[in-house]
């Protein structure tokens, strides 16, 4: 996928542009919302021209905070299509390259990733950004467990308990494989695409301009170099 930005980005009118949540939905739809609110196995969903709708939270794919494309965001996402913020590297499985962050699902982690063909340390670097490996948080959108699976994307991969460490990392790692293979193995486009959806990563040919989904990428890859630099400063005599 050619990693280019639609042109009308560069030339919005920014002054007119409304701040609204978006809505995606299991169907592949999507809608702006002025405000939503989610109640046990129930999304209510306030439109923008004050109507009202409530629906079951399992058609909700996952919700986008606000679409604002202001100049500073577009000119960090020209940058990341130039650039990226990821290393260019395979992103499949390397016993070389452990989950980075100590926990009690390092186990899981690693015997995810490597069913999946998944890199470890990536796994475990999206656990902490969706989660801070608290299994059992849920989200103001509804999404949850570990790997913050909303209840569209649990049942698209046959998780019943999303607060099942196993089965919701397991589900988690299987949707970042499938991201990956989607986005030709170009892990900025992947982990923008477990934020924001890959619908959106499709409608704008490249990483969304949503400051949410710039700022969750460069969070996630912060780790990811952090640990490559400490890993390529230690003497290799000594590892």
């Amino acid at each position: 996928m050619k990693r280019t930005l639609l042109l009308a980005m560069t030339t919005v009118a920014l002054a007119s542009m409304a701040d609204a949540s978006i809505a995606v939905f299991s169907d592949g739809r999507s809608m702006k919302v002025a405000a939503y609110r989610v109640e046990e196995d129930l999304l209510h969903l306030t439109l923008p021209g004050g109507g009202k709708m409530s629906l079951p939270l399992s058609r909700l794919e996952r919700i986008v905070d606000d679409e604002i494309v202001t100049q500073d965001v577009i000119e960090e996402v020209k940058k990341i299509a130039a650039d990226g913020v990821f290393p260019r590297r395979s992103w499949r499985y390397s016993a070389e390259r452990a989950p980075l962050f100590k926990s009690k699902f390092d186990a899981t982690i690693v015997a995810a990733a490597k069913h999946f063909d998944v890199d470890a340390a990536l796994v475990s670097a999206v656990i902490k950004a969706e989660s801070d490996y608290n299994a059992r948080t849920v989200s103001h959108k509804g999404a949850r467990g570990l790997m913050q699976l909303m209840p569209a994307t649990a049942a698209r991969f046959g998780v019943t308990n999303a607060f099942d460490p196993v089965a919701n990392i397991y589900a988690g790692t299987r949707y970042l494989r499938w991201l990956l293979k989607t986005f030709d193995d170009d892990a900025d486009l992947a982990v923008a695409a477990y934020n924001a959806g890959e619908g959106n990563v499709w409608k704008y040919k490249g990483v969304p301009p949503f400051r949410e989904t710039v700022t969750y990428i460069n969070r996630i890859a912060k780790h990811i170099r952090k640990a490559e630099s400490a890993e390529a400063s230690v003497p290799v005599a000594s590892r």
